[in-house]
């Protein structure tokens, strides 16, 4: 493992060489567009990948969630990116003890009856190391790396360039509000205090989901960079694959509930839906883990995205211009959202199929990604679309949980889980949940 000293240098390094490799595509895209110069893409890709790939912080971060915003990048960097891996190497045990002596004072190792040197777990952001309380409680100690929350704002300058990129490619998205909200949500998951009211409040909405479990906090044990919360023992979901088609199914609809109850009832999604987010207990119920990314969301937002179902089950043009309306869009032509509902229409397939089926039944490798294309394409001919900034971080649930139902070959009936979830569905019943579920967590 690197020190903390060691981390530093390198990242310094790093940073150089991605502002260099992202600085220098802006330029060759550019001369590509107004000189004819031409560029290899794929190399170049590649090339930014490598370059960030053993960075951590908020810029990796960054970077995985651009590669499932629909053109906001060339294909070729999109598909580079969302090969990014969030582990990096953990800091090392000189690391620890300096910052566990911060958070907790310099008798800290004497507050645990066991520590483990080794983290169990390296992020981007921070790792997770397994402990026992002196009352035999197994909790999750998270500590947040050193100097996050400058490097933060390093890595929201670098994220300009990135942006710059998707902008002199001329994309049909607009990418103001997508950095605004990744600003934001950015900034939120290094306040490790904001979190465990993340947690609080997932507590409550999911308290009678028995087949979904929630850590619980220990509050002395946690400060702004550290936060310490109960272990919840599970096995990751790929170990789930082999399994036979009904418990797969099983573990897909708590999953789909795990991250859809507290949407549809409380206008909440959990932002960060990949792999190392949660785990599977022996009998298919999901442990829910890592709170930063958690998106609240206006009550109409919600509205928007059951009214948008329905115009599509009957195909009703008023009622899906209400919808996008809803969602925060302004300014959309007919033409506009004839395009945009082939695209929803695309999204809520399955919903709109009342049978039991896989989420990719009927559809060549790759037919998402060129209809995405497709239909951005369209837009940008018309002149392109500024999404809602509400939508990034949906549409990053959405895919990574989509995602994850491939992963398993889920074959359910989508349009019944869906329908069961919204059925009486009433957006001043949502706003007042709601608020008194915020107002539980101090989060109002």
């Amino acid at each position: 493992m690197a020190d903390e000293g060691d981390s530093l240098g390198g990242r310094l390094g790093r940073y150089a060489r991605v502002g260099a490799s992202v600085g220098g595509l802006a330029a060759r895209l550019a001369g590509e567009r107004y000189l004819g110069l031409s560029l290899d893409r794929d190399r170049h890709a590649a090339e930014l990948r490598s370059a960030l790939g053993g960075l951590k912080g908020p810029l990796m971060k960054a970077a995985q969630l651009l590669a499932t915003i629909p053109d906001a990048l060339p294909p070729e960097y999109a598909r580079e990116l969302a090969q990014l891996q969030a582990n990096a190497p953990a800091m090392g045990w000189a690391f620890v003890r300096r910052r566990m002596a911060t958070e907790l004072g310099a008798d800290w190792q004497a507050k645990f009856a066991r520590f483990d040197k080794e983290a169990s777990f390296a992020a981007s952001l921070g790792q997770v190391h397994r402990a026992v309380l002196p009352g035999g409680r197994d909790v999750a100690v998270k500590l947040q790396y050193p100097d996050m929350a400058s490097a933060l704002e390093a890595d929201l300058n670098q994220l300009k360039l990135v942006f710059a990129v998707g902008q002199r490619f001329d994309p049909a998205i607009r990418t103001d509000e997508i950095h605004a909200e990744i600003t934001s949500r950015l900034r939120e998951e290094l306040d490790y205090r904001r979190e465990a009211k993340h947690v609080d409040i997932y507590r409550h909405m999911l308290r009678d989901e028995p087949n979904v479990h929630v850590p619980e906090v220990v509050p002395d044990y946690s400060t702004d960079r550290l936060l310490t919360m109960s272990w919840l023992k599970g096995a990751p979901l790929l170990d789930w694959k082999a399994r036979p088609q009904e418990e797969r199914d099983a573990l897909a609809v708590n999953m789909f509930r795990a991250w859809y109850v507290p949407f549809y009832f409380y206008g909440v999604i959990h932002g960060d839906p990949h792999l190392g987010n949660y785990t599977v207990r022996s009998d298919g119920s999901v442990n829910l883990m890592d709170f930063g990314c958690v998106r609240i969301f206006p009550p109409r937002f919600v509205r928007g995205s059951i009214e948008l179902y329905r115009a599509l089950m009957v195909d009703d043009m008023d009622r899906a211009v209400s919808a996008y309306e809803d969602w925060g869009f302004s300014g959309l032509s007919r033409e506009m959202i004839a395009v945009l509902n082939r695209w929803a229409a695309f999204l809520y397939g399955p919903l709109m199929d009342d049978r039991p089926r896989r989420l990719t039944e009927g559809m060549a490798e790759g037919f998402g990604r060129d209809m995405a294309q497709n239909v951005f394409g369209e837009l940008r001919r018309m002149g392109g679309v500024r999404p809602p900034r509400e939508f990034v971080f949906m549409d990053r649930a959405a895919i990574g949980l989509g995602a994850v139902f491939i992963h398993l070959r889920a074959s359910i009936n989508w349009h019944r889980l869906f329908e069961s979830l919204v059925d009486d569905f009433d957006v001043e019943a949502l706003a007042a949940r709601q608020q008194a579920a915020l107002a539980e967590a101090g989060l109002a």
